[in-house]
């Protein structure tokens, strides 16, 4: 594919190695220019590699229709690689067929294939990452929220990766009604094949709206000051509850924003549930 790296891991280490641990690092301008791409088995999902750096973690009190997310300071400080899609259909029955995700097979009155699994409960997408693991010998893990919003943001101060509103033409939501966030546009009411819009500037696709996709962290209602700033999970708080990031196709402009932030139980599933994962670098 024309502008893309696809490398092994220990290249990718090595390419990483001079600059993983951060300081005061901003994404490079030129991250999606040639990402950094890494594929660990023929069944295993694409990884791009995102950059350690430093970011105002939440939205300023000026964004339209925020939540509970306070602005602070969040320093990433090692480079980890993020799934280049939402995990698909055909990546999780691979996990069945080798015998791990114990068995488990969602289903989707849309098809399989290409588009982003869901009916995913938290379980189920930690199992995932277990079996990557496994099957690898590397470590798989899902996203912190922090993590999560660094690399959805790719830079981007803005409420999306790709400015301060967002059209249907540029991500899966419920674009029916006009806001502040975005112009008129398709509610689609379904999700999409993964990978149906432009990426991000660190080369990731559909962080905004498709599916909800869990993140590690148990669930806090503001950010406090003793949460954590080095870009690691919260494991303090309602851990009966875990977060979810990035929207889905039946959201509003609101619930895509970077910074939006949901709740829900370990054991919940959904249509509008699905999963990204990381991998140590």
């Amino acid at each position: 594919m024309r502008g893309i790296w696809f490398v092994t891991a220990a290249c990718a280490a090595a390419l990483l190695s001079a600059g993983a641990v951060a300081k005061t690092a901003k994404p490079a301008a030129t991250a999606a220019s040639k990402p950094l791409v890494i594929k660990d088995c023929s069944d295993c999902p694409e990884m791009v590699a995102v950059p350690a750096g430093e970011f105002l973690m939440g939205s300023p009190k000026t964004e339209p229709h925020r939540g509970t997310e306070a602005q602070h300071t969040v320093t990433i400080l090692r480079a980890f690689a993020v799934s280049r899609f939402e995990i698909t259909f055909a990546e999780w029955d691979a996990c069945v067929k080798d015998g791990g995700c114990d068995g488990y097979k969602p289903d989707a009155p849309w098809g399989r294939g290409q588009m982003p699994v869901v009916n995913i409960n938290f379980r189920n997408a930690e199992a995932y990452a277990a079996w990557l693991s496994k099957k690898t010998g590397k470590r798989y893990r899902l996203l912190s929220e922090a993590e999560w919003e660094w690399a959805a943001r790719g830079g981007s101060k803005a409420a999306y990766a790709f400015g301060p509103t967002l059209s249907a033409k540029e991500a899966d939501f419920d674009a029916s009604s006009k806001t502040e966030l975005n112009p008129k546009g398709a509610a689609r009411g379904r999700a999409v094949a993964v990978g149906s819009f432009k990426p991000n500037a660190f080369g990731l696709y559909d962080m905004h709206g498709n599916v909800w996709e869990w993140v590690e962290d148990c669930w806090n209602d503001e950010y406090g000051p003793a949460l954590p700033r080095d870009g690691k999970p919260a494991l303090t708080g309602d851990c009966a509850g875990r977060v979810l990031r990035g929207g889905s196709w039946e959201d509003g402009a609101a619930d895509v924003r970077a910074a939006a932030r949901v709740a829900s139980a370990l054991g919940d599933r959904s249509w509008s549930d699905g999963i990204r994962v990381a991998r140590e670098l």
